[in-house]
Parts: structure tokens; C-alpha cells; sequence
């Protein structure tokens, strides 16, 4: 079985809880950094080229401190290629966050700040609870996506879209793959946008999610495993 292929795009966003579904239902995964060991941005073709996708049985793109409307940032032109070039191919693509933001741009979604940051732990509104359960969900955006044209909206909030599939993608706008843990690596560095926000609880908003945490790990799981049988069956058609 060929690798799945996973961006990362940055050393603070790990596959997390993506990775640990991988390596437990055994599918194989490809994990391709687009930032240099020193921390330095990808620069993309100064730096190591963004991985070929052909014969990929899904791609994965992770969160970002990136907008996908920073197409001046060379990492963010080479990851919207990518997916675009995924999307054209008909390899499913599994969008969160800045991932999903990506994938309705590349669908002709819009892009535009969010009424307000969503950060913390959400429920959701769902259309289909087998594969987007309810919640809880950690969020850490400020930017949200409109629901591409002919896309399915799965889940939504009263800041917008949180969850859509169009054929074998998904996008999310909440985190399914991140935990507690690196989620407050993120709130760290975001220190002085939280202070011009007046937040100063971000901590708190964390960890008042601490007893759901298993809660959110099954949702996650439950989340991949329904991209992963998408996957499937787009590549059994194509065979």
C-alpha cells in the first residue's frame, strides 16, 4: 500500500492524534515537513520540493500560522499546487483548519477573518453525527472558509462553516488532530494577538476540556476512519 501523505506546516503542528490513528488502523503515512530542521520557512524551490502525489491513496494537510490568502509566502503558493493538483487528480484530500481553509479555496470556497476567534473547545451543529460527531472539538482560528460550491456542509457554528465534503474531501475548521498539549504551544506563541484581543484565559480554555479529552479522541477517530473508507472507495473506482 503506497503512503498517505501528510504536510506539516510547522514544528508546533504535529499530526497528533492523526498520526496515532495511522499507526493503530495501519495505514501508512508519509509525513513531509515544509519547514527546515533550524525552524527557517520552506522556501520552495531553494528548499526540499513539495513530495510527488501520484499513486497517493489520500493526502492530509495540517493547520498553519499561514492564511491561504498569503500567496506571497512561497510554502503557502507550493501547499495550495499541491492540493489543487491532488483535488484535479481525484486523491482525497483531508483539510484542517489552515488544511481545510486550503481545500475550499482550491474548491472556490472564500476566505475572510472570522466575526470572531473561535478558541477553546466548541460543539458543533452536525448534519451527519456518524461522521462529524457533535463534539467537543478544539478550535484555533481567526480566519474562517465559506462552503465551496457543491460541497455538502457537514457541521457549522454560529461563526461559519466547521465541516464539508465535496466527493472524497474533507475540510474542517476545528482541530480533530491536535490535543490539549500542542494546542498550548500554539496559545504560547500567540501571546500578544490573545493580549491585543483582551483574551486572557486561553489556558483555562483548554484545560476545561481536560475530561473530554477521550471524548474528542474517539470523535477524531471516528472523523478518520469515515475519511479513510472516502479513500477507499475513490481508489477501488479508480482501479
Amino acid at each position: 500500500m503506497s503512503a498517505g501523505l501528510i504536510l506539516q506546516h510547522g514544528p508546533t503542528s504535529p499530526p497528533g492524534l492523526f498520526g496515532e490513528w495511522a499507526h493503530l488502523r495501519g495505514v501508512p503515512v508519509e509525513v513531509h515537513t515544509t519547514f527546515a530542521d533550524s525552524g527557517a520557512p520552506y522556501e520552495g524551490s531553494l528548499g526540499e520540493p513539495m513530495p510527488a502525489i501520484d499513486g497517493r491513496p489520500f493526502i492530509c494537510c495540517l493547520g498553519s500560522k499561514h492564511s491561504p490568502l498569503d500567496r506571497e509566502v512561497p510554502v503557502v503558493a507550493a501547499t495550495i499546487a499541491l492540493v489543487r493538483e491532488a483535488v484535479e487528480a481525484d486523491i482525497p484530500v483531508l483539510g484542517l483548519c489552515y488544511g481545510g481553509q486550503v481545500l475550499a479555496d482550491v474548491l472556490g470556497g472564500a476566505i475572510d477573518p472570522a466575526p470572531e476567534p473561535e478558541l477553546g473547545w466548541y460543539m458543533v451543529e452536525t448534519e451527519d453525527p456518524q461522521l462529524v460527531p457533535a463534539g467537543p472539538w478544539l478550535e484555533w482560528h481567526y480566519q474562517r472558509f465559506t462552503l465551496p460550491p457543491g460541497a455538502d456542509e457537514l457541521a457549522r457554528s454560529a461563526v461559519g462553516v466547521q465541516a464539508f465534503a465535496s466527493g472524497p474531501h474533507i475540510g474542517t475548521q476545528f482541530h480533530p488532530e491536535s490535543t490539549i498539549e500542542i494546542v498550548n504551544r500554539w496559545a504560547n506563541s500567540d501571546h500578544d494577538r490573545l493580549a491585543a484581543l483582551g483574551i486572557t484565559d486561553a489556558e483555562a480554555r483548554l484545560e476545561a476540556g481536560r475530561e473530554q479529552a477521550q471524548t474528542a479522541r474517539a470523535n477524531a477517530f471516528r472523523l478518520f476512519d469515515g475519511f479513510w473508507e472516502r479513500a477507499q472507495r475513490a481508489e477501488r473506482r479508480d482501479s
